[in-house]
């Protein structure tokens, strides 16, 4: 046990943000409790003196209970996107509001203390792309009984593996003139995940973060037009990026899955989402988990150095740098 964390049940821990903050919990010691649907698949990854795995099934309120059952806090990263089909990506919503519901009322019946939920950025109404919406509404649920969930809210994870990572890398990486949407002028606050993780792993020990909703971020407010430049900047590659106006998130998802593997019922909320401004509105989680902030030319380098495969040459974190 670490400044009172007590055991912690990881949901997600096979995904992008989840497979990175294991190690990091372990690395402080935490035992941790990995719910998985089948733990005879992911044994030989998920080992450890501080790790056990749970099976159980998010739309199976018996064993989330079970689950559940003797652990004081809990991580909830999970979030469906949309699959693969952009006909079907809607579907992933409904699936979301009822397993945060399920969760909700096995933590309360088993007595969990805390959970932590990592959600999306952006300001409700009606202009709120759907992805955006649906990740509020899960937080909204976790939050409607009676134990204290923090809410963190973050907009663009950057990190090797990451949908919004891929999409970017092979875009830049394949189009030297790219035509793209005006969304990519829209501002956003895009995070590390390596901070995210951080922001996560402190919420724990820190019980005054208990409850409450925080927007997390990384150093600068910037465009996505920007990030692609910094890729390219980074690459040292030569890119020219033009908005035009006819192009729907509907006709881009499509487009963007022509040019990078990213399946387009993943790529389709990705992209409504860019066309909502995504930033910060306090920074109070900074005072509360105070950190290093990774801005995103480092980010690109670090998730560029951890890549294993995709196109172009991969630097060195050293070279990263030079540009």
């Amino acid at each position: 046990m670490e400044d009172g964390v007590g055991k912690v049940l990881l949901t997600g821990v096979t995904g992008f943000v989840g497979g990175r903050l294991l190690p990091h919990l372990q690395g402080r010691a935490i035992q941790t409790r990995c719910l998985v649907r089948s733990p005879g698949r992911v044994a030989g990854r998920l080992q450890g003196p501080h790790v056990e795995l749970a099976a159980g099934d998010l739309l199976d309120r018996g064993s989330l209970a079970r689950a559940l059952e003797g652990q004081d806090a809990a991580v909830y990263l999970v979030h469906s996107m949309g699959g693969r089909s952009v006909v079907h990506y809607m579907d992933y919503i409904e699936r979301d509001m009822q397993a945060a519901e399920n969760f909700m009322w096995a933590a309360e019946r088993t007595g969990l203390r805390r959970i932590i939920y990592l959600g999306g950025l952006g300001e409700m109404g009606d202009n709120l792309a759907p992805h955006l919406a649906s990740r509020q509404k899960v937080g909204e649920i976790l939050q409607s009984g009676t134990v204290k969930t923090t809410v963190l809210r973050a907009a663009n994870i950057i990190g090797a593996g990451g949908a919004p990572f891929e999409m970017l890398r092979y875009l830049v990486e394949r189009l030297p003139v790219m035509l793209c949407p005006r969304w990519i002028d829209t501002p956003g606050e895009p995070i590390a995940v390596q901070n995210v993780v951080e922001y996560i792993a402190g919420c724990l020990t820190i019980p005054e973060t208990a409850g409450g909703n925080f927007d997390i971020g990384g150093p600068d407010i910037i465009t996505y037009r920007q990030l692609m430049l910094i890729y390219a900047r980074v690459r040292g590659l030569k890119r020219l990026v033009f908005s035009v106006p006819v192009l729907t998130p509907y006709l881009s998802s499509f487009w963007i899955n022509l040019m990078t593997p990213v399946p387009a019922g993943v790529v389709m909320p990705l992209v409504e989402g860019l066309k909502n401004k995504v930033v910060c509105r306090d920074h109070r989680i900074r005072e509360l988990v105070p950190l290093r902030l990774i801005t995103m030319q480092e980010a690109i380098c670090e998730a560029l150095a951890e890549s294993s495969g995709g196109p172009g040459k991969l630097p060195s974190r050293q070279a990263c740098f030079l540009h």
